[in-house]
């Protein structure tokens, strides 16, 4: 997506008791903890039961003050009656309906991408494999995520909808339930944490049945991440970073408790707005920008520019700052899917792996000497 909106360990600890006859005579084990299987996302917890999870959405949107529950189960599974309130989704999912770029390479990693029947604006998706579904007709577009086509998903009538919300007035989700639809809110962009982001890959193991896959192929993340971390371990945050550029009249910087800057941080940089406090983004005056950032050695840049005399053409101010100057300005938006799709928007919260070379690549080049850009790319 053009601009995906810009993403607290919860434990519900279970007692399970397991009987078994022997003999005629029922056998009490001790109960067993169910542990909550997510270590980094603080907005996402699935406790496995066996043949059931409890799967807890928390912050699902900014400022919220309510969570989700769903409880997933599978085929004859006995769900305790403490749990019949929250909302009962089968699994494994036979079809899904996704409404945000980020879970498509969730889908393809656990190799379910043949389960999806619809997405909004289908344009938005880059990844060749599930835009060969769209161009063969089996994946659907299905409007909007906010104004979805209710008659046409009625018709596809998928096993689930995954969906969000950026706050508590969308009468969009309580139409979809009217409608006798399963809707499930997921709150991925709402992580900070760059293994956080990708940690919600758990979640579509659980809805898939593929828990131990989407565990595997999250633990080679993680170790991938630290392995990276580890080659910078001792290098001086010496490089000095602007980040953002003009949308209208308002300069948009990330805060310091932000996915980005929690990228910058982990790359060994010095980024001058990592004392901003929160997530998000913070609007800021061009004057208040150029006084703290003229001398910056590096200029990560919003938009899909392709050169440098591009993106100085669409503001003449850009000329003053000392990156410019030095031609030391990169985007990670330059990447375009073939029907206008932005890569990194859609990839980069699921391989933070990669995101984090790309940042290394930057400000430590010879670190990485023989590694070609995922995402990035430098204006020249």
């Amino acid at each position: 997506m053009k601009h995906l909106l810009s993403k607290f360990i919860f434990i519900l600890p279970f007692f399970v008791l397991v009987g078994c006859k022997k003999n005629e005579q029922t056998e009490t084990l001790k109960p067993e903890i169910a542990k909550n299987s997510v270590e980094y996302a603080s907005g996402l917890s699935i406790v496995n039961h066996g043949d059931y999870s409890v799967v807890t959405v928390l912050n699902p949107w900014p400022n919220a003050n309510k969570s989700y529950t769903y409880v997933l189960k599978e085929k004859d599974a006995k769900v305790p009656d403490s749990l019949q309130s929250y909302t009962t989704i089968k699994v494994p999912l036979e079809s899904v309906v996704v409404t945000s770029t980020t879970n498509i390479p969730f889908l393809e990693m656990l190799e379910v991408e043949d389960k999806l029947v619809g997405f909004p604006h289908t344009d938005y998706i880059s990844s060749e494999k599930t835009r060969a579904l769209i161009d063969k007709g089996t994946v659907k577009n299905v409007g909007q995520n906010e104004k979805l086509n209710i008659e046409q998903l009625i018709e596809l009538s998928p096993d689930l909808i995954v969906t969000f919300g950026v706050d508590n007035n969308n009468p969009m989700l309580e139409n979809l339930k009217k409608s006798g639809l399963n809707v499930f809110i997921q709150a991925d962009w709402m992580e900070q944490s760059p293994l956080g982001k990708a940690e919600w890959i758990k979640l579509y193991g659980a809805l898939f049945g593929k828990e131990e896959k989407a565990k595997e192929l999250f633990d080679k993340i993680v170790e991938s991440y630290k392995q990276t971390q580890k080659l910078i371990a001792d290098q001086p945050a010496t490089a000095t970073v602007l980040y953002g550029s003009m949308y209208e009249d308002v300069w948009y910087v990330a805060k310091g408790n932000s996915w980005v800057a929690e990228f910058m941080k982990d790359a060994r940089a010095n980024y001058l707005w990592s004392d901003l406090k929160g997530t998000g983004s913070e609007g800021l005056s061009f004057e208040k920008v150029l006084v703290k950032a003229k001398s910056a050695n590096f200029w990560i840049a919003a938009g899909s520019f392709k050169s440098l005399d591009e993106f100085g053409k669409s503001n003449p101010h850009y000329t003053q700052f000392d990156a410019f100057k030095s031609k030391n300005v990169y985007t990670f938006e330059g990447k375009i899917g073939a029907t206008g799709g932005i890569v990194y928007y859609e990839l980069a919260p699921s391989r933070p792996d990669l995101v984090l070379k790309d940042y290394i690549k930057i400000f430590h080049p010879d670190l990485l000497p023989s590694y070609e850009f995922t995402f990035a790319s430098k204006l020249n």
